[in-house]
């Protein structure tokens, strides 16, 4: 499993997976109102493509927003699935 990174400069951010200096998958947010940002946007290369790297960068976002105590609005199709498919998720949204 690859690491995720996360970039953040208060204003918006992205969880993503590098592989020899190349984004392998991206997800990206802003930050909405106070306490709550908004997922609006996974990319996921071919590359990495039926291993779930989607998944994982939900789980980090979910993880994120756990211990910032923040809600997320997945905006994003993709998230929006998981978080359909997740009720472990629930809480921050």
């Amino acid at each position: 499993m690859m690491t995720i990174q996360q970039t953040d400069n208060g204003k918006k951010g992205a969880f993503y997976m590098e592989e020899n200096g190349e984004r392998l998958a991206e997800m990206t947010y802003v930050w909405a109102v106070s306490g709550m940002f908004i997922i609006d946007h996974t990319e996921v290369s071919d590359k990495l493509a039926g291993k779930g790297a989607g998944k994982q960068l939900v789980a980090k976002a979910v993880d994120f927003a756990r211990e910032q105590k923040v809600k997320i609005k997945p905006l994003c199709p993709f998230a929006k699935s998981v978080f359909d498919k997740t009720p472990d998720y629930h809480d921050v949204l």
